[in-house]
């Protein structure tokens, strides 16, 4: 006996809806063609001051928050960003980030060398002032170099900037940064700033250093109206009193270049820098361990070729022992005989105050 069909319909369909309805979920977000685009100049506790309607001649200032849809994805000053929602700069009222735009540059640290969290201080800026006083406090070379290091590893163009000189001779410093040539400039208090704001011209720059020796004082000096608050050195530990709190990016006289002020910093961690990179930030070095290092060198075996490339005259000891403590406090410190004088010189300390 042939088995009876039957034609089925929509209607004999049975579909049982999950608990949060039949909706289908999407991967597909936003596209927010309408965004504005913005340049982040300030961040204060999850909110972000944002600069619109650069080229217009209406630039406001949006405060916004970071939208859910970035993720992880963190903002920092000198982000370009885009924006959707009330971007009207009226008071009480707040956009979203919705979109961080490809970074040119990124200046990241770690609390220490042995931290596996990296943190990006200051986005897109192409040049890093590196803000040391000749004295009052005394310079220390070991956190320049490390942060000449971190320039070199986010592609910026380091700058030393020698303050107070004044109270101290700079020509011991600048000899001995000297075989590298890293450009470099020396102020004074009340003296002519000309120099400087030369090298700042047309471009983004980020202000690093320790406390008290005068970024803000030369902020101010550059940008008349900033009213950045300076502190003085104490006089018992020799270190700055922090007044600046957080980055913040502002506009040089006459539109001609931003420069970022930043926290000052007791230590400038490098986990994040690979360690066959950090040799490049010497170039004085660099050229005797291509020419005299055997393979997979790590500069502290007995036949490194860096020790008779010094002894030929090409190079300081001082650069080499510099190099060697970079490599060492990259590595966790476990080559490291002076932790103690480390610790003083800005390389293992976990403390991240403001200015």
């Amino acid at each position: 006996m042939a088995r009876r069909t039957r034609d089925y319909d929509e209607d004999d369909v049975r579909v049982r809806p999950g608990r949060r309805g039949s909706r289908p979920r999407t991967r597909r977000r936003p596209a927010h063609d309408d965004a504005v685009p913005g340049f982040v100049t300030a961040v204060d506790r999850g909110r972000y001051r944002c600069l619109v309607g650069g080229g217009t001649g209406a630039e406001r200032a949006v405060t916004a928050m970071r939208a859910r849809e970035l993720g992880r994805k963190g903002v920092v000053v000198g982000d370009r960003v885009a924006l959707v929602g009330d971007v009207s700069g009226d008071q009480d009222t707040l956009a979203r980030i919705v979109r961080v735009e490809p970074r040119t540059s990124s200046l990241r640290r770690t609390a220490d060398d042995t931290d596996p969290f990296e943190r990006i201080i200051v986005a897109n800026a192409g040049r890093l002032v590196i803000v040391t006083a000749l004295a009052d406090p005394e310079p220390r070379p070991r956190m320049i170099d490390r942060q000449l290091v971190a320039a070199y590893d986010a592609g910026m163009d380091p700058l030393l900037c020698l303050t107070k000189a004044d109270l101290a001779d700079p020509a011991g410093l600048v000899a001995e940064y000297a075989p590298l040539g890293v450009p470099y400039v020396v102020t004074r208090r009340g003296g002519d700033i000309g120099e400087l704001r030369g090298h700042l011209s047309g471009r983004m720059s980020v202000l690093v250093g320790h406390s008290g020796v005068g970024k803000s004082t030369l902020v101010n000096a550059l940008v008349p109206d900033a009213e950045r608050a300076v502190s003085h050195v104490n006089a018992v530990t020799g270190r700055g009193r922090h007044t600046s709190s957080s980055a913040i990016a502002l506009e040089l006289p006459d539109g001609d270049g931003w420069i970022i002020d930043t926290p000052g910093v007791r230590s400038f961690g490098l986990a994040h820098v690979e360690p066959e990179n950090v040799i490049n930030a010497f170039e004085d070095l660099a050229q005797g361990a291509a020419e005299r290092c055997p393979p997979h060198c790590d500069h502290f075996q007995e036949d490194c070729g860096l020790d008779g490339w010094v002894a030929d005259g090409h190079a300081s000891r001082a650069r080499l022992d510099s190099l060697r403590r970079l490599l060492s406090s990259r590595d966790g410190g476990e080559r490291d005989t002076d932790r103690e004088a480390d610790r003083a010189d800005g390389q293992g300390r976990p403390e991240d105050d403001g200015e």
